[in-house]
């Protein structure tokens, strides 16, 4: 799309444990330098959820200012297995799109030649730390699990970059 060849496509990975007690949490996933433009993004359940886990969602933080990448409504992911998905699918107006795996899933675009995944670009805050979150509320106290989060991306800029944070 923008960054030319597809040699320059990379992937970061990054676990977060939940751990927020009876609150709203955010948990930095990855932290941005220069510019990326993000191909795809998604996590994977490798410790089951906690029973109430809500309100799940993307968004960027750049300590003043926080931007959604996908519906701050969220998703519920209570109670989830391993091996369930989440996936940034659609527009930042959209919530994250869970692949339960309580039954066999086949997921596609709407459009054959279109993605599944939802690529966009983020760009760091000069002077300032930009990072992706995943932030939910829980009402267990505390709650549970492991989300394996992973990116497809490349830089945009001569400095881009995507670290786990």
């Amino acid at each position: 799309m923008f960054g030319g060849s597809f040699e320059r496509i990379r992937k970061s990975v990054k676990s977060i444990t939940l751990s927020a007690n009876n609150t709203t949490a955010s948990m930095d996933v990855f932290a941005i330098t220069g510019s990326v433009l993000i191909h795809g993004i998604w996590a994977e359940v490798t410790t089951l959820i906690g029973a109430n886990h809500t309100a799940g969602h993307l968004r960027t933080d750049d300590g003043t200012a926080q931007i959604v990448i996908t519906a701050a409504a969220g998703i519920t992911l209570s109670a989830l297995a391993v091996g369930t998905l989440i996936v940034k699918e659609a527009l930042a107006a959209s919530a994250l799109t869970l692949l339960d795996n309580a039954a066999a899933k086949m997921e596609e675009p709407a459009s054959a030649g279109v993605l599944s995944l939802s690529p966009f670009i983020v760009v760091k805050k000069t002077g300032a730390g930009t990072h992706i979150e995943y932030r939910y509320t829980t009402t267990d106290a505390p709650t549970s699990g492991v989300l394996k989060f992973h990116a497809l991306w490349e830089p945009l800029s001569d400095d881009g970059n995507l670290a786990a944070a």
